[in-house]
């Protein structure tokens, strides 16, 4: 699974622990670390804190939205959270009173806190996200996992961090196909987009959930199809309801689903390129914690976060200066987010990029989307190594307990494979 989203190969030369995380939903706990509006007595908006256990977010923003009676628009976030996990984070609801958020009756969701404030969340406002996780079934014998835990630990020290993939769940943790989807909308093959969303079964998912996609896959019967896909999947309910009044019009199916899930389609696509090229620098040896000539590095923002909208070329003659800086926390080296604006390293990390764009058949003008115009997207660059923070692990039996924190935008998975090597 982790090769069909791009990754492949590790940082760490450490021997892995093996065993298996997400075996129960509490063995994945997550704590958004944001930075809240202020309050605000006055405040059109309402700032909440919610903790949610099992619930993909855009299925529980959904759930909020009828429950409390408004559109889903007005409910903001700043950051989507797997499903099979623990987590808690901050929503903004426009025009909501702080006290219907409290007495709201959600399965597995507990309203920790909400005030007001006078403007809402958005995708972004977050600093990162606080993990406790726990990975079961080790592979090695409690003295030989501690060994090797502490060697990895010793090791992604020394480098800084870990490789920045996107981890297996952005594409899907059941059904990776993400990026299948935003492959077929930039190449305008709309029907195909539809297809691979709803239909598409894949070897692994539940059997009811392969019979039906099989099923309409082979007929085509939207009609059939809606009445037989579980009330639970509702996009796929959505996509066939809008088939079954209009069978030609596949753009408007997909322009019914939420805007973050469209945008996410185009994102996976542009995720999984970057974890190929992210994959072949570690083939071909180069390192991911110090730039070499060619490399366009990130400079830390006023937060001290990599400010993506400014690079630092890496030439010959400043290449120990940046190096210095990367070392420091203060840059790192980034890899391109293809889009319809591309910038491409140089040398050798340059050919790496536009070898797995051209290995794709892109173009940048692909990534405008006159169907689709809101989920176009110019592209951008991404640091290929994510720090870590306040690293700790715990081995009591054939069970390791771990907890750190990631900037935003950084998958725990993405680290805890480099622990397990067990992808």
């Amino acid at each position: 699974m982790e090769r069909d989203v791009g990754i492949e190969g590790y940082l760490t030369s450490s021997p892995g622990v093996g065993g298996s995380i997400k075996g129960e939903t509490d063995d994945f706990v997550v704590d958004e670390v944001s930075s809240p509006p202020p309050s605000s007595d006055a405040g059109a908006y309402t700032i909440a804190r919610l903790r949610a256990r099992d619930w993909e977010t855009n299925r529980l923003v959904r759930q909020l939205a009828r429950t409390l009676r408004i559109s889903r628009r007005r409910i903001g976030f700043a950051g989507t959270k797997d499903k099979r996990a623990v987590t808690s984070r901050l929503f903004s609801f426009e025009g909501v009173d702080p006290d219907a958020l409290r007495a709201i009756r959600i399965r597995d969701v507990e309203v920790l806190d909400a005030y007001r404030a006078d403007v809402p969340l958005e995708i972004g406002d977050l600093v990162g996200n606080r993990f406790r996780i726990v990975v079961r079934d080790l592979g090695l014998s409690e003295v030989r996992a501690a060994e090797a835990v502490e060697e990895t630990a010793r090791q992604l020290r020394a480098f800084g961090g870990f490789p920045n993939f996107f981890g297996v769940q952005r594409f899907g943790s059941v059904r990776p196909i993400t990026h299948v989807v935003g492959r077929h909308i930039v190449r305008g093959e709309f029907r195909e987009a539809v297809n691979a969303y709803v239909a598409n079964p894949i070897e692994g998912e539940s059997e009811a959930s392969f019979e039906v996609r099989k099923a309409y896959e082979d007929s085509g019967d939207a009609r059939a199809a809606l009445r037989a896909y579980p009330k639970s999947y509702t996009f796929e309910k959505a996509i066939l309801n809008r088939l079954v009044l209009d069978p030609e019009d596949v753009v408007g199916a997909l322009r019914g689903l939420p805007f973050n899930l469209q945008m996410m389609f185009v994102h996976g696509y542009q995720s999984f390129l970057f974890n190929r090229i992210v994959s072949e620098r570690l083939r071909r040896g180069l390192p991911l914690h110090e730039p070499i000539e060619g490399d366009l590095v990130l400079p830390a923002d006023a937060a001290g976060l990599p400010d993506r909208d400014r690079t630092i070329g890496v030439t010959c003659d400043n290449v120990e200066r940046v190096a210095a800086r990367c070392r420091e926390g203060k840059a790192w080296v980034s890899a391109i987010l293809f889009g319809s604006q591309p910038e491409f390293a140089g040398g050798e990390p340059g050919r790496i990029e536009k070898e797995a764009v051209a290995s794709e058949g892109l173009r940048p003008e692909d990534f405008i989307i006159p169907d689709l115009p809101r989920i176009s997207s110019k592209g951008t660059r991404r640091e290929i190594l994510a720090p870590v923070r306040g690293f700790e692990a715990q081995i009591e039996g054939s069970e390791l307990r771990l907890a750190f924190e990631l900037l935003r935008g950084a998958y725990a998975t993405s680290l805890v494979r480099e622990v397990t090597k067990a992808g």
